[in-house]
């Protein structure tokens, strides 16, 4: 039985790689074999890429090209991880995916929607999420957060190349999202992540069990994801 394929997205400190982790372990408790993974990244080629993309001194790249180089990371991290953990019934839960690149890429950098079209196609082969966990709070918090992770972290810590970017730049990102949510609200289920942890991690789940409820036909299955 093909798996299920699940995405997170968000804005910079949205608490995406906290809640994507509660997630697994969640439905690991419930036995299910659960593949966590990250864009960019997923796959030596796909980490090698990421260290370019977020560079802080690779401010000069070219719109085109940091598209690009995410379409090489998300093809390579398809053709590696995503399909073969699909085909084999696992549950893939991926740290951003396409819905990222329409929003910093398309959104913020502004590139036309044919040309995304176009390299989301090549890239992917047509492979989308069943369900993608938004989650929504203002840039000003996102970033606070983020900058307080980066304290946190000492020394070896730092801004990338996207937290650096300005707050017009973030606020254009968290349109785009939202946009891709309103048009398609079957997939798309916007979390407020201004909550607390838990209360997020809450919905979350609530959320995933509805869609494991309603859109998966083998009864047997399900009950191995939600009881």
């Amino acid at each position: 039985m093909a798996g299920t394929f699940i995405t997170f997205e968000g804005i910079e400190g949205c608490g995406k790689s906290t809640q994507i982790s509660l997630l697994a372990e969640y439905l690991a408790r419930k036995g299910n074999e659960v593949v966590l993974t990250r864009e960019p990244g997923g796959t030596q080629i796909g980490e090698r890429i990421r260290s370019v993309l977020l560079d802080a001194s690779h401010d000069g790249m070219a719109p085109i090209a940091e598209l690009l180089l995410y379409a090489a990371a998300r093809c390579q991290h398809i053709a590696e991880v995503i399909r073969p953990a699909l085909d084999a019934g696992k549950v893939v839960l991926c740290d951003r995916y396409a819905d990222a690149t329409t929003a910093y890429q398309g959104a913020a950098r502004r590139i036309d929607a044919a040309t995304l079209a176009e390299v989301h196609r090549i890239a992917t082969g047509g492979l989308m999420p069943e369900l993608t966990i938004l989650l929504d709070c203002a840039p000003s918090e996102g970033l606070s957060r983020a900058h307080a992770r980066i304290a946190a972290g000492g020394q070896a810590a730092h801004e990338d190349r996207f937290e650096r970017e300005a707050m017009a730049f973030h606020e254009r990102v968290r349109q785009g999202y939202l946009a891709i949510a309103k048009s398609e609200p079957g997939r798309v289920k916007v979390i407020d992540a201004s909550a607390s942890i838990e209360e997020i991690q809450m919905r979350i789940a609530d959320a995933v069990e509805k869609f494991l409820c309603n859109n998966l036909c083998d009864k047997t299955y399900v009950s191995t994801l939600v009881r």
